[in-house]
């Protein structure tokens, strides 16, 4: 699909938030452990993105009632559900200098219209080597989801199925949706959360 920036200045695809908190002594550590010098960008995108998407659970998979939101304490308890897994990612890419975006989709929750729909999230990251964006899902693989880091065809988590009202949204935010992080914000029950109060619509 065709992507649209939200800003056309790349640099504000890098820049520091609270739910995307690099400087955190946490998240310094854990960039240390990733990556070195020798790296290509792409190679740096790789391993950030195969990290977050393997080593941070989700929390509807593990069935954790934790609700973490900033890129720390993903970091720290190991688990978040996508809007929290994608503050994370982009955390550590952002710490390299590769601008890294926010992008939805609006799915179905479960496996029918009537379970339901949400809005997922994943991110996109720009890789000047190839001179394009790309979109990565790192909500994490399970039986029936195989996302993988790919520089040509787009390999999701999630294929978009318009006749049941599935939708990709083309734009890349610079900063979460405000609608995700309020859902993180208000919650204390990732798995309540999950059933009952994700945003059904950008």
């Amino acid at each position: 699909m065709h992507l649209v920036c939200e800003t056309a200045k790349l640099e504000d695809y890098l820049l520091e938030l609270n739910e995307v908190n690099f400087s955190n002594p946490m998240i310094k550590s854990k960039v240390d452990e990733l990556f070195n010098p020798s790296q290509s960008e792409i190679e740096k995108a790789k391993v950030a993105y195969e990290f977050v998407r393997d080593e941070i659970y989700h929390s509807w998979d593990i069935q954790g009632k934790r609700v973490t939101c900033k890129a720390s304490d993903v970091l720290v308890y190991q688990e978040g559900i996508c809007y929290a897994k994608s503050n994370l990612l982009a955390s550590l890419l952002r710490s390299q200098g590769i601008p890294t975006g926010f992008c939805y989709q609006r799915l179905m929750l479960f496996d029918t219209p009537e379970k339901g729909y949400c809005i997922h999230a994943l991110n996109a990251i720009f890789l000047k080597t190839l001179n394009k964006w790309i979109r990565l899902d790192a909500r994490g693989n399970k039986a029936g989801i195989d996302a993988q880091f790919s520089i040509d065809k787009e390999k999701l988590a999630f294929t978009t199925q318009e006749k049941f009202d599935e939708k990709d949204y083309p734009v890349i935010y610079v900063k979460p949706h405000p609608k995700t992080i309020s859902v993180l914000v208000e919650q204390t029950d990732a798995l309540e959360m999950y059933i009952k109060n994700l945003p059904e619509y950008l």
